[in-house]
């Protein structure tokens, strides 16, 4: 009867932390969904569009690593209450914006919450489930979980856009969110840690000061001028703090990175994984939306039906992933992952330059970059706790999505200002003489935003230099172009760098 109890009490409580986690996955995917919806209703340009996902982004990495000390000094059922509480907070606020400003100050209090949720929730799996069979099934369950938020996510945002509005898909996280503290608070267990570590506040802040710095200087720059004051002053502050960082994890005594680690091969070739996924997958879905909207002139559920070829594979694909790591070691496997990822995003570029460009001729690379990321991603994960010793296993998954978080921020503002420069490079071949340098330039940011419907308006002698808007089309296209092959090359770069640190050896042959 007591082994009934306590398995209905671990089903409940799974339960639980998987709603927790389908909140923050669908916050990664769905929203890219309706940001042309939030650059009409809000009258948001593209870097807004940005900081919406990438603020997100940023308040992840600043707690990722402080949330599981929190976690493990203050009782990890605890702080997983609260961040529920905050997320779904913050979940409200997002829903009740007016305006950009306030949505991107909501977005990072959610991803603040969320960050230090997601950490919670590995930590009170772990001491829900102990063991073996039961916790190796909850965990199976939590990962499908995660991993159908963020393949059915594009669909999801879709359709409640669809039947409702642009609100409810952040309003929605509010009743799952008091649904899941009312289940936390009534069938998790608590547990402490009693020899928890000390909290790396200058790790924290240094980190974050050095992220944002850049971020901010690769997305406003264009507007500023990379020689502004003010930009200038934004990459000399995240250089300074970037060194600062470095600085205080080598003399701290309880240091959230422990940059020992990057001495083991595995470990160091598993993060060129990580960083390869989020250079050019995760980024490229903020901008995916734009051109179905835009370019082919979906609606919004068929943008997200669309979208389902680029993002289920990465849910199918891992345990094909798990048997060739066995079977080809990981330091094969997350090489070829990576290479076909990059592989995806070349057939992509085809796809768009095709006679008669549609969802079809987008399809195979779509499915190939999804599978190159099914194969890349949970090799990582267990490449990075499993190179180092069982005590630095928290400390190594930590980097692992510090690094992903830190990749991800970082190449949506590049892949933006790509973007842009891409359309601009082409409207002033097509319009030379016609318009001034500083009007392509605005041009080419409302193309990018997939903001046609302003411009005739703000800029009338376009409807004699373009009156049917093939130039224009033609620019965005060329644009994502040059997104694509950034995206490409740049993974097949990083393929490169983790084979050859996960075969030192095998590498120098081959060169």
């Amino acid at each position: 009867m007591e082994q009934k109890i306590s398995s209905t009490k671990n089903t409940i409580a799974l339960i639980a932390i998987c709603l927790a986690t389908l909140m923050f996955s669908l916050e990664i995917s769905s929203v890219p969904v309706i940001l042309p919806t939030l650059e009409k209703v809000l009258k948001a340009n593209l870097r807004d569009m940005q900081w919406i996902m990438n603020i997100y982004t940023i308040g992840c990495t600043t707690v990722l690593m402080a949330a599981g000390t929190l976690a493990d000094r203050y009782g990890r059922k605890r702080i997983l209450i609260i961040t529920l509480i905050l997320f779904g907070i913050s979940s409200l606020a997002c829903g009740l914006a007016q305006n950009i400003t306030f949505l991107v100050i909501s977005r990072f209090f959610q991803g603040v919450s969320g960050g230090a949720m997601l950490i919670c929730q590995v930590a009170t799996l772990s001491h829900q489930f102990q063991e073996g069979k039961e916790r190796s099934r909850a965990f199976s369950i939590w990962g499908i979980i995660l991993g159908v938020g963020l393949g059915f996510g594009p669909i999801i945002g879709g359709s409640i856009i669809a039947l409702l509005s642009w609100e409810w898909v952040f309003l929605i996280h509010f009743p799952i969110a008091i649904l899941a503290v009312a289940l936390v608070y009534g069938y998790v267990d608590e547990s402490k840690d009693s020899h928890a570590k000390k909290i790396d506040i200058w790790g924290m802040i240094t980190l974050s000061a050095a992220i944002f710095g850049l971020i901010y200087f690769i997305t406003q720059g264009p507007d500023l001028g990379f020689t502004s004051p003010i930009a200038l002053g934004s990459i000399i502050v995240a250089a300074i703090s970037f060194i600062l960082f470095i600085w205080v994890e080598k003399t701290n005594e309880y240091p959230m990175f422990d940059f020992s680690v990057f001495k083991i091969r595995d470990f160091s070739g598993a993060i060129m994984g990580s960083i390869g996924m989020n250079f050019s997958f995760w980024p490229f879905i903020i901008y995916l939306p734009i051109y179905f909207q835009t370019y082919l002139g979906y609606d919004v559920v068929s943008v997200g039906l669309s979208l389902l070829a680029y993002t289920l594979p990465t849910l199918i694909i891992p345990p094909f992933a798990e048997y060739f790591s066995v079977r080809y070691r990981s330091g094969i496997v997350i090489p070829f992952g990576l290479f076909i990822l990059g592989l995806g995003f070349i057939l992509m570029r085809y796809g768009m330059i095709a006679d008669n460009p549609s969802w079809v001729t987008m399809l195979p690379g779509s499915l190939m970059a999804g599978i190159g990321l099914g194969f890349t991603n949970t090799p990582v994960t267990n490449t990075t706790t499993g190179s180092v010793s069982s005590n630095r296993a928290g400390m190594a998954s930590g980097i692992d999505m510090s690094a992903r978080m830190i990749a991800l921020s970082i190449n949506i503002a590049l892949m933006g200002f790509i973007l842009v420069e891409g359309i601009y490079s082409y409207l002033n071949a097509a319009f030379a003489g016609s318009l001034n340098k500083t009007a392509l330039h605005t041009i080419a940011e409302k193309v990018a935003a997939g903001n046609f419907s302003s411009l005739n308006q703000d800029f009338p002698e376009l409807n004699i230099l373009d009156s049917s808007g093939s130039v224009l089309h033609a620019a965005l296209a060329h644009g994502f172009e040059m997104v694509l092959l950034y995206g490409g090359i740049g993974v097949w770069i990083l393929a490169l760098l983790s084979y050859m640190l996960f075969n030192p050896g095998k590498a120098q042959k081959n060169l």
